[in-house]
């Protein structure tokens, strides 16, 4: 993989970037303090603002890692990050990369996150020279599933009891593209 980073990326509708200090109070009151976005992700709603000012500022000190990738997804409508998309995990070995992503509750079933999924998808592909992107969901959450197959990734199989997410232990979905 040839890793470039959390370079920005832009869409239509979005713009797809680093996280920054001013980002914490959108991202706490826009998606990471909602138990609804939060229940089958594998952290917690965040109760205190200073949860996520702490996130930001790690995320912040990363970006100079050519292999960490974590954006803000803004909605250049409002011009606030409106969730965020990122590479959850890395094989070196097959050169894959895993996707995860969150958005708040108020833009669900808009397209939002298959919009910046299908960037970062094209980005990883092109630039990054992926062989493999992969993705997952708690099979309790179908909605997380519709927007990989709309992406292009094809469903491999379940994992059973394979995950743990803010619900406890799940079945997790699997998912896959290939270059």
């Amino acid at each position: 993989m040839l890793h470039k980073g959390t370079v920005q990326l832009e869409t239509e509708r979005l713009i797809l970037r680093k996280f920054n200090a001013n980002d914490i109070s959108s991202m706490f009151h826009n998606w990471a303090s909602n138990g609804n976005v939060t229940k089958y992700l594998t952290w917690p709603a965040h109760t205190s603002i200073d949860t996520t000012r702490s996130i930001v500022e790690e995320w912040v000190s990363r970006y100079s890692e050519t292999d960490f990738y974590q954006w803000a997804i803004e909605l250049k409508a409002i011009g606030q990050p409106i969730g965020s998309i990122s590479v959850v995990r890395i094989k070196e070995s097959v050169c894959e990369c895993e996707i995860g992503y969150c958005i708040g509750e108020q833009w669900w079933k808009q397209g939002i996150t298959t919009e910046a999924f299908r960037r970062v998808i094209k980005y990883l592909l092109e630039e990054v020279c992926v062989n493999r992107i992969s993705a997952k969901h708690d099979t309790n959450n179908p909605y997380s599933g519709k927007v990989m197959l709309k992406c292009g990734l094809q469903y491999e199989g379940t994992l059973r009891k394979a995950g743990k997410n803010s619900n406890g232990i799940c079945d997790l979905a699997v998912y896959a593209t290939v270059k």
